[in-house]
């Protein structure tokens, strides 16, 4: 049985993409890249209770600058 971390883990890097324009394995792979991986999924307490849009930007940060948008 999947947990709900990696639920949601799997959902947000799906809506992600599709806000990106791109794929799920373009998306993993540019977290891998910069080792944002492990941290966007240890996330889940808060990306879950937030708006959608907030992680987006949150993760549009830290690809962009290394470092989270708030």
């Amino acid at each position: 049985m999947e947990d709900k971390e990696f639920d949601f883990f799997v959902y947000l890097i799906e809506k992600y993409a599709i806000y990106k324009n791109t794929d799920a394995y373009s998306i993993l792979k540019i977290l891998e890249e910069k080792n944002l991986t492990d941290f966007i999924y240890s996330m889940y307490g808060m990306y879950s209770i937030e708006a959608t849009e907030n992680a987006y930007k949150d993760m549009d940060s830290l690809i962009e600058t290394g470092k989270v948008a708030w």
